[in-house]
């Protein structure tokens, strides 16, 4: 039996492969960290949309005009305001968004994310 004297921790090997889990994870962190920061200001974009007072009334035109700007003061070039699907009925305007986006990973693996989001606004 080995004494607790002599006993050093953990060896070279044990301490690389820690480094390598721990690099593995920030790299993972560091690529879908803008991807989810991304979405979350086009979410928000659309939210603000959908809150704005009167705009049940407007047509899709007017509404898609309203959302490109806010995606390009926003810098989102991921989705333009042609992917948002838009529909009006009697409870008033919802808002739909279906998008995938794919980041590079580590050589040819990607990252994918796929995001669906609905929102809509009462009368």
């Amino acid at each position: 039996m080995v004494s607790r004297d002599k006993q050093q921790g953990m060896t070279a090997i044990g301490w690389i492969i820690v480094l390598g889990l721990i690099a593995f994870f920030v790299t993972i962190v560091l690529r879908l960290a803008p991807v989810y920061m991304e979405s979350s200001k086009i979410f928000s974009v659309l939210d603000s949309v959908v809150q704005e007072p009167g705009i049940a009334k407007e047509n899709k035109k007017q509404i898609q005009t309203l959302i490109r700007k806010r995606f390009q003061i926003n810098d989102v070039k991921t989705v333009s305001a042609g992917d948002v699907t838009i529909s009006k009925d009697k409870s008033g305007l919802s808002l739909e968004l279906e998008y995938e986006r794919r980041e590079k990973f580590i050589g040819n693996v990607d990252i994918i994310a796929n995001f669906n989001k609905k929102m809509s606004s009462g009368k």
